[in-house]
């Protein structure tokens, strides 16, 4: 993991940070927004069955609308409309619900290009990898390019996070992923000991 750790670190100050350093420079911020919202209102498929396989049918019939008025009204997804009409964007995947079933996280995984996952988390990659924008695209190319683009977008709006970074890297990031994680399983409701200090 920590061989892969500085892999990534390796191909990300080569490749994926001058790449998405450019596309940022050359990006409008209009331009920008609209790529995310595009690329987002397609997750939205995705969204909507995780919210369905949790239980959480309000949550996943919302998603579904989100898609429905996002692909129609907002111009095949570049405008969010219906977050302005008052539906939230959820944020769920596969791993999430195989969390919500129960399933621990098993073995921390660094993956090569990809970053931190877990065993749970990387089958949970399976099934999210033909919800993505295949499911709408029968076309190879366009399919391998929105996935390239959507790397470089997300990138773009991590520069400059890799300077939060204190003490050991990797311990770092490992104990990062796992409480994102946690929050995103529990749908942002993470338990802490902070309310034991009303004992004293």
């Amino acid at each position: 993991n920590r061989t892969t750790l500085k892999v990534n670190k390796t191909l990300d100050k080569a490749i994926a940070t001058p790449v998405a350093g450019f596309y940022k420079k050359i990006t409008p911020d209009i331009i920008e927004l609209g790529i995310y919202n595009s690329i987002s209102n397609i997750d939205d498929i995705n969204i909507s069955l995780n919210n369905i396989l949790q239980g959480k049918i309000k949550e996943g019939l919302s998603d579904i609308t989100r898609f429905t008025i996002n692909s129609t009204i907002g111009l095949a997804g570049l405008i969010d409309v219906a977050s302005k009409i008052g539906l939230k964007k959820h944020d769920e995947d596969f791993g999430q619900t195989l969390a919500v079933w129960g399933v621990p996280h098993g073995p921390y995984i660094m993956l090569p290009g990809l970053g931190p996952s877990s065993l749970r988390d990387t089958i949970g990659m399976i099934p999210d990898a033909f919800l993505s924008p295949s499911i709408l695209i029968n076309h190879e190319p366009t399919v391998y390019s929105l996935k390239f683009l959507d790397l470089i977008d997300t990138r773009a709006r991590y520069l400059g996070l890799e300077n939060a970074v204190i003490g050991d890297e990797y311990l770092f990031v490992k104990d990062a992923y796992y409480q994102n994680r946690e929050y995103e399983s529990n749908d942002g409701e993470v338990e802490d000991d902070f309310d034991t200090l009303d004992d004293f």
